[in-house]
């Protein structure tokens, strides 16, 4: 879903599932870049456990979500991994924030990608409850992730897909 290539420079913000971060990163290949911001250190260990089994180099950074180190422009993908909340339970004034720091991140015409708990039909919506941290109601009440992704200047945001309990949002810098 998130059209990664051979050749990317990814960018994930936050990893509460290695899995997800070790499908995307490992398609950037050698001649790509991966780095990841986690807010602490049990994401920093399961981020850098997915790039071991995976396969692939991983520059990783744990901190504020607001302060990142890289240089502007770095990536031409972003990835939210908000399946627990990560952005959606921010503080409003620290979410705006995260969003800035990957709208500054991000080249001209790169993506951003915000992957979180969507609807589950069948089977999954009876058996497949997942647990997350409670959403700020503001989020969800404004119009969740693309009007926060809009809101921060990211054009053309809309719901990408919606597959196997995931919402995929998408806006271009």
């Amino acid at each position: 879903m998130t059209g990664v290539a051979l050749g990317d420079r990814l960018l994930q913000v936050g990893c509460t599932d290695g899995s997800l971060l070790g499908a995307i990163g490992s398609k950037v290949g050698l001649s790509g870049r991966v780095c990841a911001v986690v807010p602490d250190d049990a994401q920093a260990a399961r981020a850098i456990r997915a790039a071991e089994k995976f396969g692939f180099l991983l520059e990783i950074e744990t901190g504020l979500l607001a302060k990142v180190p890289f240089e502007d422009g770095a990536f031409n993908l972003v990835v939210v991994d908000n399946q627990q909340g990560l952005l959606s339970s921010m503080r409003p004034e620290d979410r705006v924030a995260t969003l800035r720091q990957a709208f500054r991140l991000l080249a001209p015409r790169g993506r951003i990608v915000v992957i979180e708990q969507g609807p589950r039909g069948g089977l999954g919506a009876l058996f497949g409850a997942r647990a997350s941290a409670p959403a700020d109601p503001h989020y969800s009440s404004a119009g969740g992730a693309i009007v926060a992704l809009e809101a921060e200047g990211f054009r053309a945001a809309r719901l990408l897909a919606e597959r196997d309990g995931l919402s995929f949002f998408e806006g271009v810098r």
